[in-house]
């Protein structure tokens, strides 16, 4: 089939016309497409993701979020279902309250790795091991962004942070903890998965293990948890066309993607 050909838009002088707003595209479940993280951020590609499998699953009317501490909080009162603000580190903790208190609910967290594998590694480690009924989903840039970009639990050797300027080296700061397989090898985790943002491709493949991950609770099979690589250029110092790439060539590798454990039985996710 032959493409149409386009017309040559003439961009040395303003336009003779204002542009219009063709239609808006923010999902239903986020109040404000607008957001003040930085610019090539993907927290905003994440948390659009997760709403919108929270709405194609019909899920939004039982649904209660908790969120830690950090940049994607933001968000935290820009969403159309309920949630609740939990100390650092500890999301995991007051999910397990409110889905003992609120069976029938939907009940999932929210952090970063500094949130989750730093202030908080305990918490979603005992919660994941007793099997609770909740979903547990990690937006990881190995950085502390919010508090000013410096190193995680979760820095991949050789990542420059504000305090790693030559690279995390491991024999002055240690190795990075690979959370999602530490997470597998629990047996209360029925569902474990890694994906990114950093392509269409890996957004796509990252919505489906948010779905499957969101049924597993909704079957009662157990714990869930999907970590997703999200883009920081201005924590890693890089220019923000490069994020992506640089995701791929440096995190990738140590936090590889895919689904790392999956115990559940006949989960539908649509």
């Amino acid at each position: 089939m032959t493409r149409p050909q386009l017309p040559i838009v003439d961009t040395t002088t303003a336009p003779s016309t204002a542009a219009k707003l063709v239609d808006d595209f923010t999902p239903a479940l986020i109040n404000q497409g607008a957001h003040y993280l930085c610019p090539g951020c993907g927290e905003p590609i994440a948390m659009r993701l997760l709403m919108e499998a929270v709405e194609e699953m019909n899920l939004a009317q039982k649904t209660i979020a908790v969120f830690g501490i950090g940049c994607y909080t933001a968000y935290s009162n820009n969403l159309d279902v309920e949630v609740l603000q939990a100390l650092h580190g500890r999301a995991p903790s007051l999910a397990t309250g409110v889905k003992r208190a609120l069976p029938d609910s939907l009940v999932f967290t929210v952090q970063g790795d500094g949130d989750m594998v730093n202030e908080g590694l305990q918490e979603v480690l005992h919660t994941m091991a007793r099997g609770e009924s909740v979903t547990c989903f990690l937006l990881n840039n190995g950085v502390f962004g919010e508090t000013g970009g410096h190193m995680t639990a979760a820095t991949v050797l050789g990542q420059r942070t504000k305090n790693t300027l030559e690279g995390r080296d491991a024999k002055e700061h240690g190795y990075p903890i690979v959370i999602s397989d530490l997470i597998a090898r629990l047996d209360g985790a029925a569902y474990v998965a890694r994906g990114a943002v950093n392509t269409h491709t890996n957004v796509a493949r990252t919505k489906k293990m948010v779905k499957e991950a969101l049924a597993v609770q909704v079957s009662g099979q157990g714990s869930s948890f999907v970590e997703i690589l999200t883009m920081c250029p201005t924590g890693w110092f890089v220019d923000t066309l490069d994020a992506p790439d640089y995701l791929q060539d440096n995190i990738e590798p140590i936090h590889r993607f895919g689904v790392v454990r999956n115990r559940a039985q006949n989960i539908e996710a649509d």
